[in-house]
């Protein structure tokens, strides 16, 4: 029997290293990708990439090319499509975790909610565009880009809260309801602190979406380049066109200026890369905390 069970294992050996030889060489080559795709558009565009290009707005009379208007537009947009969707991203997968009980309506807002985060960002540009844009007279503005892409990112925050809820454990609850705590208190003083980890990468990851959008934004948000007039205020930006990153680099891309696009992607990567960072950080701290 022994004899048997060793020619087995022997028998399976090969197997394994062939499988395990498959397995390193797919992550050889996801990593060679990443790492191929970063170091040709930073050997292309960080030459270009100067205190000039970062500091001021294109201008035919001065002979300059910058992206601070773009870079000053893309954080207006993620700010207020923040402040839009985490609340009732979050609101929404408490009220579906919580309260709701168990049945056909909340298995039809969460299929509802799989099927948002499914369709094409293109389908939401129009959606914006004719609603937003055309119906409630926000024109092609700020603020008819974070309302569009609030559609797009609230999807993602709500399942991913929703998940984060979901790995609390059920003792947690039983045991602050037990001795007396109200069911908000045990929300917002338990379960939600425990959830925050993975809370905060739902949102981070949709801070990432925000910066990479472009195909809706072109549609909604428009593509001015201008810094914000003086004293016209936070609030008259937002009514104005605003070109984020991408869109200045499809721009660029249109008009063969391919210097300066891939001086943007730069910037875009050093964006992304720190965005990642900041997620395993926060995440990393948050669990610490927790423990």
């Amino acid at each position: 029997m022994e004899n048997s069970a060793s020619i087995l294992v022997k028998k399976n050996r090969p197997k394994e290293i062939l499988l395990n030889m498959l397995i390193y060489a797919c992550a050889a080559v996801s990593i060679f990708l990443l790492v191929g795709i970063m170091a040709y558009v930073f050997i292309k565009g960080f030459p270009y990439v100067t205190k000039e290009f970062l500091t001021t707005v294109p201008s035919a009379l001065k002979g300059t090319f910058g992206i601070a208007g773009n870079i000053v537009n893309t954080l207006y947009i993620i700010i207020i499509t923040l402040l839009i969707a985490t609340p009732v991203g979050v609101g929404a997968a408490i009220y579906l975790n919580e309260y709701a009980k168990p049945g056909k309506v909340v298995r039809l807002v969460e299929f509802t909610t799989e099927t948002l985060s499914g369709i094409p960002s293109i389908i939401f540009g129009l959606f914006g565009m004719v609603f937003f844009g055309g119906t409630l007279h926000l024109g092609y503005s700020i603020l008819t880009g974070a309302l569009t892409l609030t559609l797009m990112v609230l999807p993602l925050i709500t399942r991913n809260t929703q998940e984060a809820l979901k790995t609390v454990p059920e003792s947690y609850r039983s045991g602050a309801l037990g001795i007396g705590a109200t069911k908000w208190y045990m929300i917002r003083t338990i379960l939600l602190p425990s959830a925050m980890p993975g809370i905060v990468t739902g949102i981070i990851l949709a801070i990432g979406r925000i910066v990479g959008e472009s195909a809706a934004l072109l549609f909604t948000a428009g593509s001015g380049y201008l810094l914000p007039k003086a004293g016209a205020g936070i609030f008259g930006k937002i009514l104005e066109p605003g070109g984020t990153l991408t869109i200045q680099l499809y721009l660029s891309m249109s008009k063969a200026k391919y210097d300066q696009a891939f001086g943007i992607a730069v910037v875009l990567l050093v964006i992304v890369l720190c965005i990642n960072m900041l997620t395993k950080l926060i995440s990393h701290r948050l669990d610490v905390n927790k423990r």
